[in-house]
């Protein structure tokens, strides 16, 4: 992952399928070569609370400039400490035999160990030799299904944010640990850093009745994307607070949109922003009173949002193209917004910072009076989704007790705090080899460095990261401000509380590419809004009311089982 702010359903699992505007296709292995028939039946149930961690702050001596808060604004930094703090204790894993790890990737391959300073450094200070085998994004589904299919799982690995296998429960109770009984509770107080990552995090942990999942933290939402606030001011809008409803959306959209000059509003999707600028919900919603689940499609704000687009598609305001671009295909769209063909994308917070090819450094480096700025939901009716607890989970291979604790103080390391030496070494490597310091203290990347640093040690586990440019300290100053705004509008996910076994191999799969190509399929005018109730019938009988009935048996006999202890 990029080193600053760090990248969550996007969570980057709906940045990757269509909160961009973009649908994607991915065909899970089948999980027959690791599970044998059938193996462990998953069941609908609400997540045992005595299963999650006891989360502490962590505090290794450096002070935020903006601080964070309880609620979930990420702390924010405008400088980089000059003294470096350690997050682990001696060399953590001292003696242990070699690690086999895999992972996606958002960044070029890194250079091999032999050649890679960071990676050596990294190894030397946890005492062993870590065997980090790096995927590019889009092609790491097939890479999981391989190994899945071929039994050949590393230690410790992602699961991948779109595929997966078909019986999940099944797969996690054959081939993984459980780590309830090594991080449940306050047993994580071995491990600190782990002790950190929040708690909405852990909840999306807990799969088949177990704490398996190891988190990539986010911040609880990925935003609304980016703005050009250059072009904003020049159509009088100078604060998001002046766009009161989504009425006036739809006018600054048009107003900054001149066709014949190729200067558009949209580059790629913004199902998410006018979603959330009207109220809609996220995946789920449940009525606390009846007890019924229902899904965004059927949320009647959701809709209005898909028929407003339907109506931009048409007035012109998309770059052309753009809504129809694949996953696969991103970096074209948000390349277009860089160079100043849009005046907004959708994208996840994190890729405002990564050095060098994040919105911040790269829009400054092709046009200084481009005035890139996170973006919010904007209107009286605003939300803000919970879509971005995290980026996804690492799971460790069934193995000895001993062994367990190994990959445990591995993961540990992977998610030390910002400032620290090991936090350091994995986002800037070895400072005179990978980074030297600018006059403010500052690392800066040397070409060696841009190399060696995207071993991607942060996907391995991740207590959510602070808001920090090491360019543009305004940009932190921004993104700060942003989710002051963002948190205290956060929605109930109530997916995690609760889970549906037909939604964790499904709803985030074959469903939702159900649901993105007939959503695209409207907006672009290849159907009309009269087509809309056919896709929710089409996603409903397509296992849609499946997930529904397990979700309700879910909360149903949660709430029963809550009520009968009160009577006693």
């Amino acid at each position: 992952m990029p080193p600053m702010y760090p990248a969550t359903s996007i969570n980057r699992r709906t940045l990757f399928r269509w909160g961009a505007g973009v649908g994607l296709t991915v065909a899970a292995a089948p999980l027959l070569a690791a599970c044998g028939d059938g193996g462990t039946a998953a069941k609908a149930e609400a997540k045992s609370a005595t299963l999650l961690p006891t989360t502490t702050v962590r505090n290794i001596g450096i002070t935020a400039d903006l601080p964070g808060t309880a609620a979930g604004v990420p702390a924010t930094y405008l400088k980089y400490p000059t003294e470096l703090t350690r997050a682990t204790k001696g060399t953590p894993l001292k003696g242990a035999k070699k690690i086999s790890a895999v992972t996606e990737t958002f960044t070029p391959l890194p250079p091999a160990r032999g050649k890679n300073a960071a990676w050596q450094a990294i190894e030397k200070l946890l005492g062993t030799e870590v065997d980090f085998t790096a995927v590019p994004a889009d092609d790491y589904p097939a890479k999981f299904s391989t190994m899945v299919a071929g039994d050949q799982l590393p230690d410790i690995f992602m699961y991948p944010e779109t595929g997966g296998v078909d019986n999940m429960a099944a797969f996690l109770s054959t081939k993984c640990a459980d780590l309830g009984p090594h991080l449940s509770g306050d047993k994580v107080k071995d491990y600190p850093n782990l002790a950190a990552i929040p708690k909405f995090a852990w909840q999306d942990a807990i799969k088949g009745g177990k704490l398996y999942g190891i988190p990539i933290a986010r911040a609880g939402s990925a935003g609304a994307g980016f703005y050009r606030a250059d072009l904003f001011a020049k159509a009088g809008v100078t604060s998001l607070d002046q766009i009161d409803s989504l009425d006036r959306l739809v006018e600054l959209a048009k107003e900054l949109t001149n066709q014949k000059k190729k200067q558009y509003f949209f580059s790629g999707g913004a199902k998410n922003l006018f979603a959330m600028s009207n109220g809609g919900q996220h995946y789920w919603k449940r009525d606390h009173t009846t007890g019924k689940w229902t899904y965004q499609l059927e949320d009647p704000a959701y809709r209005e949002a898909i028929e407003t687009l339907a109506k931009l598609y048409k007035a012109g305001c998309f770059y052309p193209g753009t809504v129809q671009m694949s996953g696969a295909q991103k970096a074209q769209y948000t390349d277009l917004f860089k160079n100043g063909k849009a005046a907004y994308v959708y994208d996840g917070m994190p890729g405002y910072f990564t050095p060098g090819t994040g919105y911040v450094d790269a829009m400054a480096a092709i046009d200084k009076t481009f005035d890139v700025r996170p973006m919010v939901p904007v209107g009286e009716k605003a939300v803000t989704w919970t879509d971005n607890v995290s980026l996804q989970n690492c799971y460790i291979s069934k193995a000895s007790e001993s062994r367990v604790k190994e990959l445990l103080r591995l993961a540990d390391f992977a998610a030390s705090p910002f400032g620290s030496v090991e936090y350091t070494l994995m986002t800037y490597g070895v400072e005179g080899t990978d980074y030297k310091r600018d006059k403010d203290g500052t690392p800066v990347l040397t070409d060696q460095g841009a190399q060696d640093v995207t071993v991607p040690w942060t996907k391995l586990a991740s207590a959510g990261q602070p808001l920090f440019s090491a360019t543009q300290p305004d940009a932190a100053k921004y993104a700060h401000e942003a989710y002051t705004k963002l948190i205290p509008k956060l929605i109930e996910d109530p997916t995690l509380s609760y889970s549906s076994p037909t939604w964790d191999s499904k709803g985030l799969g074959s469903l939702y590419t159900i649901q993105l190509d007939g959503e695209k399929d409207i907006i672009t005018g290849r159907k009309s809004m009269s087509d809309y109730d056919a896709l929710v019938k089409k996603w409903r009988n397509a296992g849609g009311d499946t997930c529904r009935a397990e979700f309700e048996q879910a909360s149903s006999s949660s709430s029963s089982s809550k009520a009968s202890k009160a009577s006693k």
